[in-house]
């Protein structure tokens, strides 16, 4: 009936504007004027001014599904077959240098690196020659097996790694490959966190990340702690190994983690722990036991831990022994939505599945879901405007939830940038607090 129309309903009709009914953008003095003009005031028909344009349709589409381990594998056998080779380069200095093939999967926050693959792609045959006599036929049989070359580049830049990276690669080695390949190149620029699938797929889920810079050839990693994270984000393509602050608070019953400790004695090497969650899968278990080999070059101290089994040496490591978060079901209802205006109307957009940290964008508002609680984060540079739509459109999206045939409520909070509480923080993969602004 008209009026009990509900939001799934409202969202197939592109100018059904009746949920954001107030222009926000229009400020109390605006309005008093144009109240107080000859046109109100008069027996002439007030003219309709402009409607404020939003789309919210993302808030309404459903949440996209966990693609099934056993497709995840074979769409990561599927592109590597394609690969004919890869060539990996490492940013040392104002140059880049050739990177060992030993060192393939590791990636250190502080660098850049620049990757060549080439891959087989098939080359149909000319209309001209499938069409003619039998001669012509037998030319076209013969070239049903011929194939050409693709070279894509990947340049992948760490988290803490200065931006002349970029402007380096852009202006050397880039310049060199396209010589190479002339009109068969492909640049595809990525963050840490950020990396195209296909990109994934080559290091067959052990992609490791490590804090700082790159250690030199026979270099021991020190004396403290190093910890790690294994995390796959709607995806076993989207599978990473990412090292995170030494503390226990951060551990999680539905994951599985590496600690590596170094021994008193360096000739000894250091200890693994591969700790495993209770409520972890087999497959992540035995993941995180093969990421553990190909992370440490001596097996022979290698531990498997599970939850509940760990050494005094365990907890020593990592600070002592702390409350942590028993329960991952956040992972199965995860989302994370965008608001912005820069388009010149509000809009709401959703990320993809395998969103991180960086996706939080200063200026701009976001809506995060994590099946219990929507909070809406604001950022420091965002407008009034987006806060003041923002809210609103957590709130119809709220609405939407509590109207589907299997209700889930969820309650409203608000969180600022840098002051995000865990249950926020938790929701992305190796969080690091914001760096303070500079006074």
């Amino acid at each position: 009936m008209q009026g009990t129309e509900s939001q799934v309903f409202k969202s197939k009709f592109h100018h059904w504007d009746d949920v954001l009914r107030v222009d926000y953008t229009r400020t109390a003095k605006a309005l008093s004027q144009e109240r107080e003009s000859p046109q109100c005031t008069g027996d002439r028909p007030k003219q309709p001014g402009p409607q404020m344009k939003a789309d919210l349709t993302a808030l309404f589409m459903p949440r996209q599904d966990i693609i099934p381990l056993s497709e995840a594998k074979q769409a990561i056998e599927d592109w590597n077959e394609d690969l004919d080779g890869m060539e990996g380069f490492v940013l040392e200095g104002k140059r880049f240098t050739r990177l060992p093939e030993t060192e393939f999967g590791h990636f250190y926050s502080h660098e850049c690196y620049v990757f060549l693959c080439r891959y087989w792609v098939p080359v149909e045959s000319p209309a001209g020659e499938v069409e003619g006599d039998g001669a012509g036929e037998d030319v076209a049989d013969g070239d049903e097996g011929l194939e050409d070359v693709q070279c894509i580049v990947y340049f992948w830049q760490g988290s803490d790694a200065p931006s002349m990276g970029w402007l380096t690669f852009t202006f050397s080695l880039q310049k060199k490959f396209e010589s190479l390949f002339p009109g068969r190149l492909e640049v595809v620029k990525m963050q840490q966190q950020q990396e195209a699938p296909r990109f994934l797929s080559h290091f067959r889920r052990r992609f490791l990340v490590h804090q700082g810079k790159r250690l030199a050839p026979g270099t021991s990693s020190g004396t403290t702690s190093a910890f790690y994270h294994i995390r796959s984000n709607n995806s076993a393509i989207y599978t990473r190994c990412i090292q995170i602050n030494a503390d226990s608070s951060l551990l999680n019953s539905g994951f599985c983690y590496i600690l590596k400790v170094p021994l008193a004695n360096v000739e000894e090497g250091a200890v693994v722990y591969v700790w495993i969650g209770s409520r972890a899968s087999r497959d992540e278990a035995k993941l995180a036991e093969d990421i553990a080999v190909f992370m440490s070059e001596d097996s022979s101290n290698k531990q498997v831990v599970n939850e509940g089994q760990e050494p005094d040496l365990f907890w020593s490591s990592l600070g002592g022994k702390k409350p942590y978060d028993e329960d991952s079901a956040f992972m199965h209802h995860v989302r994370l939505f965008r608001c912005s205006n820069e388009r010149g109307f509000f809009t709401v957009s959703e990320k993809c599945s395998d969103f991180c940290q960086e996706d939080l964008a200063n200026d701009d508002v976001m809506i995060l879901d994590n099946g219990t609680e929507v909070y809406m984060w604001v950022g420091a540079e965002s407008s009034q405007v987006e806060i003041k739509l923002g809210l609103k459109a957590a709130q119809v999206y709220i609405r939407h939830l509590a109207n589907q045939t299997t209700p889930s409520p969820r309650r409203l909070r608000l969180v600022r940038r840098g002051n995000e509480v865990p249950a926020f923080s938790h929701c992305f993969h190796a969080w690091r607090p914001f760096p303070r602004p500079v006074q």
